[in-house]
């Protein structure tokens, strides 16, 4: 390991010899500088890890260089030495940014423990730096592969809306990333630094979400034997992400409202209510309008989350993006299961581009890993893709559709095959959902936007029947 190099700034020849003699007995490289100028040439042309400066130097004095080196290099940490009477303008340096102070007859055993814990100091706010980046290159708007329209047109509006601290509600189906893009719009607001904090609505039992959200105080129901810290006041200063918040039952949404309304988290058993400062965003795959005429969704409770709503365009809608998650994703799965050797064929794409993913952007991501995994040999061939990708789906042009003059609207069109596949299999849904190559989930929830009955047919028109 490189030893850390120190700066010892002082116009007494004789202190800052035995002060570099010290230092370099404890381990440290060290260089010397005999007024502030000389230590400001030193720091722009390399910078140390640590400043040691006299308050009183010629040509640049000590509090002038501490100024210099807080505008130009932050980095760099700054510990003052003063004489006993000057102490006043050492804290006075240290309220300007300087680390530390030692007073002078400097103390060497302190001075050993002073410049340890200075330069550990330093290397955790590096390390944390680092982390922050590696995240941000991780979660950030830039690690959402693709260049398709409509996913350029969603990044555009939560990379602005990211900088606010308005309630966004994404809509989505499983498998397209809710939760990465939950992430990057906190890494790019203002909260950034502050905790990222995630619930799943649709993971927790009914009779602990509450607690698990919340909170609660001990004795406060059997089995609450100490203080818990909901999910609301760990996120406190930061944001909240509310995963599938379609899930949660209706005697929370109203504390949710609540909450929303009143910035006032309610501990489970607490006397009081208690102020937090959070930001929510939440997400679901359900149809929430249709809840609401249901009446399993509050009405008011959407309008609070939907203040800006954001639609993440499932894989199908974006088939030009494949190709490059495919690349993606082989690459990084590679490098995991250690076969840095394997290839894929670029002619292999238009396979993954002619299957729908009805698991979106998440089946991609677990086929690629299934195909790095068991390919037999450095290269993907046909035989090592799943039977689904081999498979060569009838051309659209089978269907003879024909196209009237005057226009069609694709709305009624995906209407009509859900109806007729669903006739076709007597409103099985897995079976219909096969046969249209989408999920489950995916007909069910085209089945609530057009209100289509569980058999095939049109749900009357509420607005109809009154």
């Amino acid at each position: 390991m490189t030893p850390k190099r120190i700066l010892v700034a002082d116009d007494d020849d004789s202190l800052r010899w035995v002060l570099q003699t010290q230092l370099e007995e404890m381990g440290y490289t060290v260089s010397g500088a005999r007024d502030g100028l000389e230590a400001l040439a030193e720091i722009e042309r390399d910078p140390p890890s640590l400043v040691l400066s006299d308050m009183k130097m010629p040509n640049l004095s000590g509090m002038d260089l501490l100024k210099r080196i807080q505008s130009g290099h932050a980095e760099v940490p700054v510990v003052m030495m003063t004489a006993y009477g000057t102490i006043q303008s050492a804290v006075e340096a240290m309220r300007l940014g300087a680390y530390d102070y030692l007073t002078k007859p400097i103390d060497y055993e302190e001075l050993g423990i002073v410049v340890k814990r200075v330069l550990e100091h330093f290397r955790l706010v590096a390390e944390v730096r680092s982390l922050r980046a590696s995240l941000d290159r991780k979660y950030g708007f830039e690690n959402i592969i693709g260049e398709s329209e409509p996913l350029l047109a969603l990044l555009d509006t939560a990379s602005r809306a990211a900088q606010s601290n308005s309630t966004i509600l994404i809509h989505a189906e499983t498998g397209t990333g809710k939760e990465l893009l939950a992430r990057a719009i906190h890494l790019n607001s203002r909260r950034r630094e502050r905790p990222f904090v995630t619930i799943n609505c649709g993971a927790i039992p009914r009779e602990l979400l509450e607690s698990e959200l919340f909170g609660h105080v001990k004795g406060s129901f059997t089995g609450a034997v100490a203080h818990k810290t909901g999910k609301v006041e760990m996120a406190n200063g930061g944001t909240l992400f509310l995963d599938e918040i379609g899930e949660m039952p209706g005697e929370l949404q109203v504390k949710v409202l609540r909450l929303l309304q009143e910035g006032e988290l309610e501990k489970v058993g607490a006397p009081s209510a208690v102020k937090v400062d959070v930001r929510f965003v939440a997400a679901t795959h359900r149809n929430l309008k249709a809840m609401i005429e249901d009446g399993t969704f509050r009405e008011d409770l959407f309008y609070r989350l939907n203040v800006i709503p954001l639609e993440i365009p499932p894989l199908r809608d974006r088939i030009d993006d494949v190709p490059a998650l495919v690349q993606h994703f082989f690459l990084k799965t590679k490098e995991k299961q250690g076969r840095p050797e394997l290839s894929l064929s670029p002619a292999l794409l238009p396979r993954f581009q002619n299957y729908r993913w009805p698991g979106n952007v998440r089946e991609l991501e677990n086929v690629v890993e299934r195909i790095v995994v068991l390919a037999r040999g450095d290269e993907v061939t046909v035989n090592d893709l799943p039977d689904f990708l081999r498979r060569e789906r009838p051309a659209v042009d089978s269907l003879q559709l024909e196209l009237p003059p005057s226009g069609v609207s694709l709305e009624g069109i995906e209407k009509e095959l859900l109806i007729k596949a669903l006739e076709r299999f007597d409103g099985n849904q897995t079976h219909a959902a096969r046969y249209l190559d989408i999920s489950r989930k995916a007909l069910i929830y085209r089945m609530e936007k057009y209100r289509i009955r569980k058999k095939g047919g049109e749900e009357p028109d509420p607005a109809t029947t009154h």
